[in-house]
């Protein structure tokens, strides 16, 4: 079975996340999948932020408590050095600094009417991409307004997804999803088999230590998320290898 190394918000243990230069790392290190945060601009311009404001990420106080990105135009969110001289990227951007399959992730519910033109225009982008959020809403919009694009419903453990009204089939049914991305807490080998049989491949995230990469690997998952993909890669060759 292959097992994909994530590499989330490209390769955030080695430059800033969510930048062109965590994208080209994440690249360089080999990873099979990257995953991503998509927001918008007041003024229309995709982009790529995990956070509703800069606050967190912001390298100068310049680029503190100026309110929520969905507030500021395009041009105050690019002036934030975000590290390392490291500007917030555009969508296009990312993508054209990457080749590997894009886990995007819908931060903000706004910017999802933006999406079918921006993917009607980069048939190659949305080729080699599998939508991904915690809102139910958000992927059933997604679902209904971009149906050709895989997408993956994210859960915080397999207890919320199994408790969903209907259990987790009919978490999946409402989100179109033909993938699970699940936080640790419940899963078991048995889940994972159970799912697999259902058609459904399940990633497993955060991995931070190696004992999460050797849990991961028992459970039988089909990859897995890591902020520091690099590390993540040699311990893989390592239990592969032992």
């Amino acid at each position: 079975m292959t097992f994909a190394v994530v590499g989330h918000r490209g390769a955030m243990a080695e430059a800033p996340e969510n930048t062109v230069a965590s994208y080209r790392r994440a690249e360089d290190i080999g990873v099979e999948e990257v995953e991503t945060d998509v927001r918008i601009s007041a003024d229309g311009q995709l982009f790529m932020l995990h956070d509703a404001t800069l606050d967190r990420v912001a390298a100068t106080p310049a680029g503190r408590d100026l309110g929520p990105v969905a507030d500021l135009e395009w041009s105050v969110i690019r002036s934030v050095d975000v590290g390392d001289g490291e500007r917030v990227p555009t969508l296009e951007e990312m993508y054209q600094v990457t080749t590997r399959t894009i886990q995007l992730e819908i931060k903000a519910l706004e910017a999802i009417d933006a999406l079918p033109d921006f993917f009607g225009e980069h048939r190659d982008y949305a080729a080699r991409t599998i939508l991904t959020g915690f809102s139910i809403e958000a992927m059933a919009a997604v679902a209904e307004k971009l149906p050709e694009i895989p997408r993956g419903i994210i859960t915080f453990s397999w207890n919320e997804a199994d408790q969903h009204p209907g259990g987790y089939q009919a978490l999946i049914k409402e989100t179109g999803s033909s993938r699970i991305h699940c936080g640790w807490e419940g899963l078991t080998a048995e889940v994972v088999e159970r799912l697999h049989e259902e058609g459904f491949p399940v990633h497993v995230w955060p991995t931070r230590e190696q004992d999460d990469l050797r849990r991961a690997l028992e459970l039988g998952v089909d990859g897995t998320t890591s902020d520091d993909p690099r590390t993540l890669l040699s311990w893989l060759a390592a239990l592969q290898e032992s």
